[in-house]
């Protein structure tokens, strides 16, 4: 197969913006990670005179390709929103065939070390949907739309999991729950309990919610602490001033969940500043150097 596609990626190669070229191949009947193709070449290019990903399809003989190129800088987002999971696993798994200046090499290890800035920002938009979705599924609980707040809850738990597993240096894999039935299993109890407990819906959720409750609670420092890094460069700041932060982008659409959490647990401290009107007050927000 490789031969086959030999022409198809020397031709990417051969351009001076190509950083890497992926192969990754179907060993299974179904296999959603490569969308039932009988393999994926996955090109990582510098810049992009066309669209930041680009995917095209190919057939040779009696197999079907797919060809997906991407800039280094959209692949970087997927790696840290966790918006891509396949990226990330053809990454780390997919066989190198191309590996301009070891770039393919560095971006494997920077993945197996995750640098601490890397690891401590997308431990707060993990954090942060996490929140989101605890708190609908919350909601939705308290009006008894059960299998709303069962999909919540369940979505709340896969970003609990994820963050244990970058917590403990680990960069979260496709198989999430591999990873965290190893290396946290009481947040692994909470997920087979809610999945396969044999309690009513109700009472799955509801044990759900106050177990998954404490370990949120407990994680607060840790699930923010990017957040409360930028927060204490000043003394204090605006809602918009947060969100026009370079460091923050990634995490803004969850901002304000993170800094009313952050409040009620007293962390962080509303400051009211009067504007022209009576009795209205802009709000800003500081943190306890």
């Amino acid at each position: 197969m490789e031969d086959l596609l030999r022409s198809l990626y020397q031709e990417r190669a051969s351009n001076e913006d190509t950083l890497g070229v992926l192969l990754i191949e179907k060993h299974k009947p179904v296999s959603p990670l490569t969308d039932n193709f009988d393999c994926v070449l996955f090109v990582i290019v510098k810049n992009s005179k066309e669209k930041p990903w680009t995917i095209k399809h190919y057939e040779f003989a009696d197999k079907i390709a797919a060809l997906h190129i991407v800039t280094e800088f959209q692949l970087n987002e997927w790696l840290l929103l966790g918006t891509n999971r396949r990226a990330a696993d053809w990454v780390i798994n997919g066989k190198v065939l191309f590996n301009r200046n070891e770039y393919i090499t560095n971006l494997r290890e920077r993945l197996n070390e995750f640098p601490v800035h890397e690891r401590t920002k997308k431990i707060c938009i993990e954090y942060g949907k996490l929140l989101r979705r605890f708190f609908e599924g919350k909601e939705l609980f308290s009006t008894e739309q059960y299998l709303d707040a069962f999909n919540n809850i369940l979505h709340a738990l896969h970003h609990l999991a994820r963050l244990a597993v970058i917590e403990h240096g680990y960069y979260p894999e496709v198989t999430v729950w591999n990873q965290v039935k190893l290396i946290e299993p009481q947040v692994y109890k909470l997920y087979e309990e809610l999945i396969t407990g044999n309690e009513s819906i109700e009472k799955r959720i509801e044990l759900i919610l106050l177990a998954s409750e404490f370990s949120i609670a407990s994680k607060t420092k840790l699930g923010a602490s990017h957040l409360l890094s930028v927060l204490k460069t000043r003394e204090e700041w605006t809602f918009s001033e947060l969100m026009d932060h370079e460091d923050i982008a990634e995490y803004a659409i969850d901002l304000t969940v993170l800094l009313e959490h952050l409040i009620e647990k007293g962390i962080v401290h509303v400051i009211r500043r009067e504007t022209k009107g009576k009795n209205l007050y802009h709000r800003h927000y500081t943190v306890n150097f």
